[in-house]
């Protein structure tokens, strides 16, 4: 039986005014409504310390429904069914009051269905709520039954190693740990979650997938945008604490992992954490052998003028935090040993697009003089969703001639069904308590244990080879050294999703 189905469920979303809460969970709870995959009877709670109205506040919400969800504009009716479900609780964080005020109208609901319901608590909030919520969660015992409470804390989880076993210890004093949803959505991504049906469930490429026919591995999320009002954030975290440690290490373990012996949660977890206990650890002098740091400078994206880095709101004037990063790890298994894994990310680049690229090793016997493209398999996470193999074929004509050419799979074409947003399927996932997407603690703590070498190095030599690049360019031109001899450039999709490199 899963819970989330057959139980009443509460949703609390603490931060409930913030603009996660608008854009992405509220959008992302009205389509599983209008999907009928929420349960039957539901409530949301939505808890924020500013003053206002609930009829206001639920057309604060209707607008950002109509704005970001991917089935457009709601239809009133069903809106208005929706959010008949939807309350304010306005309190602050600091206060009891505030909690006494929840458990109450949890419990209520409760009485009112006769039956105890299944209880979500979604932490949309700055960092510094996380203890305060999760220790008042506890105190006024609203989240202790280890099956059906949960909460979901959103990244950053800690601020290095230290911190990360530091929360980790804080909740876990609290709660269970498989009440513990670490919340990572580039997990509910539908192409993220494809790549291990297309590992596991095709075993044409299993036999394929290791250090003796790969020659070497590219994961890179390049992002368009600035840090825009983030800087104040942004400068204290950087592109290696917000993206390296979390999205792109988490594509790495899925790419990496070794098959389960089933698709059970903790199995699989436990794959992708022992792909993170492998990864080489870098001394202090390695870090700048194999990892580039770069900063963008003023420059031009789609023929718009971005200023500088140091430019931006809230960044301090001589800040030398990384916008962008490129690190060439190795994973010391027996399926990887030797095989290089190339990570990137940037802000303020050409075009916005999350790549995997499997470089496969060139024929080791060649009886074809112009034989010289090696296989490639890339999977295209945005702008597409596609998955596309590079192999030789006979040109049509009377000569033996080869050209590479791509053989293509695209959602697009090949489903009608429309596809759901990252959170959607998390949320979901929550509700039927299933964990498969989310982190466990040992997971978080070895993807910081990845890092920190890096950080400290960043920390005892701050200016040391801190890359400048253009906005609007593909970063720093170090990061192509990096590739050396593997590749003469990273792999880039174009603004269409076609290949350009």
């Amino acid at each position: 039986m899963k819970p989330g189905k057959n139980l009443p469920s509460a949703i609390t979303i603490f931060g409930a005014k913030g603009d996660l809460t608008r854009r992405k969970l509220i959008p992302a709870l009205y389509n599983l409504f209008t999907d009928h995959q929420l349960p039957p009877v539901f409530t949301i709670c939505c808890v924020d310390f500013l003053e206002e109205e609930e009829d206001a506040f639920k057309q604060d919400l209707l607008a950002g429904v109509n704005e970001f969800s991917r089935n457009g504009k709601a239809e009133e009716a069903v809106w208005n069914e929706f959010a008949a479900h939807i309350t304010y609780l306005q309190g602050d964080f600091m206060k009891e009051d505030t909690y006494r005020r929840l458990r109450k109208q949890l419990d209520t609901f409760d009485k009112e269905n006769k039956k105890n319901s299944v209880r979500i608590f979604y932490f949309a909030i700055a960092p510094r709520f996380i203890e305060v919520i999760a220790d008042a969660l506890h105190v006024h015992t609203m989240c202790g039954r280890d099956q059906q409470d949960r909460i979901v804390v959103e990244k950053p989880f800690g601020t290095d190693l230290e911190t990360a076993k530091k929360l980790n210890r804080f909740l876990t004093k609290r709660f269970a740990e498989k009440q513990i949803y670490r919340i990572d959505h580039y997990l509910g991504k539908e192409a993220v979650q494809n790549i291990m049906a297309f590992r596991f469930a095709n075993y044409v490429f299993e036999p394929l997938w290791n250090r003796k026919y790969i020659d070497h591995i590219q994961i890179s999320v390049a992002e368009e945008v600035g840090v825009g009002k983030r800087g104040g954030y942004y400068d204290s975290s950087g592109a290696l604490r917000d993206m390296v440690q979390n999205h792109l290490l988490q594509l790495l373990c899925i790419v990496a992992m070794d098959r389960p012996k089933f698709y059970q949660s903790e199995l699989i977890r436990d794959a992708k954490v022992k792909v993170l206990k492998h990864i080489r650890p870098y001394t202090q002098q390695q870090v700048f052998k194999n990892v580039i740091r770069g900063q963008y400078t003023a420059g031009n994206v789609h023929g718009g003028r971005r200023v500088a880095y140091r430019k931006e709101e809230q960044v301090q004037p001589a800040s030398n935090t990384e916008t962008f990063v490129a690190a060439r790890l190795f994973i010391d298994n027996d399926r990887w040993k030797g095989v290089p894994f190339y990570l990137r990310t940037g802000k303020s680049m050409p075009v916005q697009s999350s790549v995997i690229v499997i470089q496969f090793k060139d024929s080791p016997h060649k009886i074809f003089k112009d034989d010289l493209t090696p296989n490639r398999l890339v999977i295209s996470i945005q702008p597409e969703l596609e998955i596309s193999l590079l192999f030789e074929s006979k040109v049509p004509g009377l000569k033996m001639k080869l050209k590479p050419v791509e053989m293509d799979f695209t959602y697009q074409e090949a489903y009608t069904e429309t596809i759901p947003e990252a959170y959607e399927a998390l949320l979901l996932d929550v509700l039927e308590g299933n964990p498969t997407l989310f982190m466990r603690a040992d997971q978080v703590e070895a993807a910081w244990k990845v890092v920190m070498p890096i950080l400290d190095a960043w920390k005892k030599y701050p200016s040391k080879e801190l890359n400048l690049y253009k906005a609007g360019t593909w970063g720093p031109s170090t990061a192509t050294e990096l590739l050396k001899p593997y590749a003469k450039d990273w792999f880039r999709l174009s603004a269409r999703g076609e290949s350009i490199k």
